[in-house]
This record gives C-alpha cells, structure tokens and sequence, in this order.
C-alpha cells in the first residue's frame, strides 16, 4: 500500500513526530486531497500536551485546504483538480497534518474565487463551530436560505460573545449581525475593539478590566439582562467565572469545550473538565451547556450543506470574511508543525490563526 508523510503527536508533551500513514483511495463518495494547508488549533494543543481523547501516535489537525486528486465512484460534487477547504477529523484518514486526506465530499467546499488557501483555511472548524452552538446549544434559528425581510425572534435580545477576538467569536459576531440581531456584547483586548465593532458589536469590553462584570450587567439591564452567552475561551476562571456572575435564570450559555482549569505552558501541564455545571457557581435557571461541535453532523441539513454550500457562499458573499494569519514558516512539514505547536502553547498569537503549508513542495 502507497505511504504518505503525517506529524502525529507521540506522547503527552512531546515534541512531534514524522510518520508513515497510508494513502488511502476514494469509494463512493469520498475524494482524495492533497493537503496544502492547515491552520493550528486549541484542540491540537489540548491533545498534544494533555493527551485529550489521544490514542498515541495520533494524526493532528482538523483543517485542510488543498486539491482534489482522485474522486470516488459517486462523487457528484468535486472534479479533480477542484480547490477545496473543509473541517475532516472523523479518523486518522481525514486529518489535516498529513500530505495526502480521504473524506466524503459533503465535508469540503470549493474555494471561492478571490481567496487563497491560507484564508479559506481559518474558517472550517470556527464557523461550524457557530452555527452547530447557536443552533443545537443556544436554540437559536439560522435558516438557510435567509429569508429576504427574515427577523429573529427576539432580535434586541442581548447576546454576550466572550472572547470575540477569537476565531470562533469573529464568525459569532458576524454571522448574529447577518441574521439580525441588534445587541452584540463582546469582550476583547483594545486592540481588537474596532474591528469587532465593523463585525457587529454594539459594545466591547476589556475582559482584563476589574469592573468587567458590573460594567456588562449595566450594559445589558435596559434590555432584560443578557439572553445568550457564547463562550468561546472555556477558562474556567479567565471567563466561566465572570459569566456565572453576569447571567441570570432563564439565561442559556454555550461553552466552548474542554474547560481548562490549568492551562499549559513550558513549565506546567495543563488541567481540563469536561463539566461545565461543576466548573463555577451558576445561579437557578441557567441554562448551562458544552458545546461539543463535532455532533454537527446529527443536524441532516448541517451535514450535506453547512460546509458545502453554506459556507462558502457567506464567504464569497463576504457576510464573513477569514481571520487573519500568521503564517508559520520552516524548511519541513514537521518543522512548522512544531512551531505552530509552540506558538500555541506560548498564548502569543491574538485575533489571528497559525497557517502553515502542509505537503512540501
């Protein structure tokens, strides 16, 4: 059988390695794609240093932009020679740090026309990850078509996004304001409060602000109190605390999981739950949840048209734009998988992915 090159994580907190995997040929209605680009991700992280649901040596990655070269006997969809992008994770087949990815067609998009590789490559995961939360975990409704003069129900409901500077809260941001719904809260550093403004908040704070509770509280009393919270960091002291403290009954928080108790970095291991009810004190009547964003694929409709059709259309339709990159640069696969691993673990990179070439040239 032909063998391909992968970068696996080997054992908790090691570095990376360079493996042999097999090339796997499409059936039905799979393609094979040469895997061009990949954009790092928390959950590397989680799994590299803190062996989360790792069975070692595991495959990383669980985003991939490259080229269709080789389609199933069913494949409707994609012709070789297709750009595509997609979010694969189901098995090591469909990782992304690896040269060559076997999926089903329905898990990947053409690229549309305008937009290279490295950007297309920052949205899979985090735009799923929106419309799987605010749908399956917030209650909330985002037909697809939109309906022309389509208004939400309860569209002046205040709607928190903690963390809106990162990738998952960007796309929270501008999808809620494209389906309409008129108060945005979000928390970020300075920095960033201008551009979450353009996406769609009505106000952002300073999460390191020691009046971050109150300030959000009397931003969100005219109106009811906040309705729905996105947590999109899953700190169990950096942001669920604070919620806890800003939510009231009736309230529905979706958190981004594992929780991190610990975080990692070179000289600790990190600490993670996967209770979110256990991980602060949240009043009666909160609905809490963890968002567990693989299960997308429950959703019917989520699963043969959320990455083939509806996300690229909101990108070419520029209702969401990528985020922006930082591209991580090295002599080997394996060499920028590493950087990006270290990058990750340093906290360094804000309101931007770590992008990197995959297959070698």
């Amino acid at each position: 059988m032909a063998t391909h090159t992968a970068i696996a994580t080997v054992a908790k907190r090691a570095p990376l390695d360079a493996i042999q995997v097999p090339t796997i040929t499409p059936t039905g209605d799979q393609v094979r794609i040469r895997v061009e680009w990949t954009a790092s991700t928390p959950l590397d992280l989680h799994q590299n240093d803190g062996g989360l649901l790792v069975t070692h040596p595991q495959v990383l990655g669980g985003n991939i932009a490259g080229t269709v070269v080789q389609v199933g006997s069913e494949v409707k969809r994609l012709n070789e020679g297709d750009k595509v992008f997609g979010f694969t994770w189901r098995d090591q087949g469909e990782k992304g740090y690896q040269t060559f990815c076997t999926t089903n067609e329905w898990l990947v998009a053409v690229i549309p026309e305008g937009f290279t590789m490295a950007e297309a490559v920052t949205l899979s995961d985090n735009f799923v990850t929106v419309f799987h939360s605010l749908t399956t975990d917030l209650g909330i409704e985002l037909p697809w078509p939109k309906p022309s003069e389509y208004v939400p129900e309860h569209a002046d409901g205040v709607f928190l996004v903690w963390g809106g500077s990162s990738s998952v809260g960007q796309f929270a941001i501008q999808i809620l304001k494209y389906y309409g719904y008129a108060s945005i809260l979000a928390t970020a550093s300075p920095k960033h409060h201008s551009k979450l403004h353009s996406y769609g908040a009505t106000q952002v704070f300073d999460y390191r602000s020691s009046s971050i509770v109150s300030d959000i509280v009397d931003a969100a009393e005219k109106t009811g109190g906040v309705k729905w919270t996105l947590d999109c960091i899953g700190s169990q002291e950096g942001s669920m605390k604070p919620i806890s403290q800003i939510v009231k009954s009736s309230s529905r928080v979706a958190i981004l999981l594992p929780v991190i108790v610990l975080n990692s970095n070179e000289n600790q291991d990190p600490v993670y739950s996967m209770d979110v009810q256990a991980a602060a004190e949240w009043q009666d009547g909160v609905d809490v949840r963890g968002v567990r964003t693989h299960s997308y694929l429950h959703n019917e409709f989520f699963k043969y048209h959320l990455q083939p059709d509806i996300m690229p259309t909101m990108l070419k339709e520029r209702i969401v734009e990528p985020n922006a990159q930082r591209i991580i640069e090295g002599k080997t696969m394996l060499e920028r998988a590493q950087k990006a691993m270290d990058t990750l673990r340093s906290q360094e990179a804000s309101g931007e992915r770590l992008v990197w070439r995959v297959a070698d040239v």
